[in-house]
């Protein structure tokens, strides 16, 4: 599952803040069937030791993909890919 965090370099210089390029290489991964729905996404803290980024970041990224019902999180659980 990590495996899908390899290759992500953040771009601080970039108009969209970490937060967002880390929701668009999730949603990448997604959409190219990486992650099949009902599958585990990497939680805040593998994508905070993956990255560098501070957990407020990885949060973010998480709680924009849950906003557009990408994802959905069960509490105690984690976060899964959202049925189509």
């Amino acid at each position: 599952m990590l495996s899908i965090l390899d290759g992500l370099v953040i771009d601080y210089d970039a108009p969209d803040p970490p937060s967002r390029q880390i929701a668009a290489h999730i949603r990448g991964a997604i959409e190219a069937g990486e992650l099949q729905p009902g599958r585990k996404i990497p939680s805040e803290t593998d994508i905070v030791q993956a990255i560098g980024v501070a957990r407020t970041t990885a949060r973010r990224a998480v709680a924009l993909l849950r906003a557009e019902g990408t994802v959905v999180t069960v509490p105690g659980r984690g976060t899964y890919v959202a049925e189509r």
